[in-house]
């Protein structure tokens, strides 16, 4: 019998992934005048796929259900926006599009916050026994 399940798992690798994004967006930012500097990004659906190949457990009953293959864990992918220039110097960062990932990345960053208090705060009034 697992103590915990895997929602907490699952909102760690949430706050890796948006973590990791604050650092790509923070290196976009302080490379804005850099030319010749192609701007990266966090690539969502491979952060995704790990997180649901960590948190995912299925059994088989019959034989003709699907079967739920997970592939080895990957690292989170950053990808460079290549062919992409904004600037005469062949600068790729547009920094009214990283202020905005940046403020959207912090929103989601509270919100995975919230959510992983309130999943320690309701073990905590578990173990104290409902007081």
């Amino acid at each position: 019998m697992k103590l915990f399940s895997n929602s907490i798992t699952t909102l760690e690798n949430g706050l890796n992934y948006s973590s990791l994004k604050q650092k790509v967006i923070s290196q976009n930012i302080a490379n804005e005048a850099t030319p010749g500097y192609k701007a990266k990004d966090v690539s969502f659906k491979q952060s995704l796929e790990t997180a649901i190949n960590r948190s995912l457990e299925a059994n088989r009953t019959d034989q003709r259900h699907f079967t739920f293959k997970s592939s080895p864990l990957s690292n989170i992918g950053i990808i460079n926006r290549k062919n992409v220039s904004y600037n005469h110097n062949g600068n790729s960062v547009d920094i009214d599009n990283e202020m905005t990932d940046l403020a959207g990345n912090q929103i989601y960053y509270n919100a995975l916050i919230d959510r992983i208090s309130g999943k320690f705060s309701s073990l905590q009034t578990v173990i104290r026994g409902g007081k």
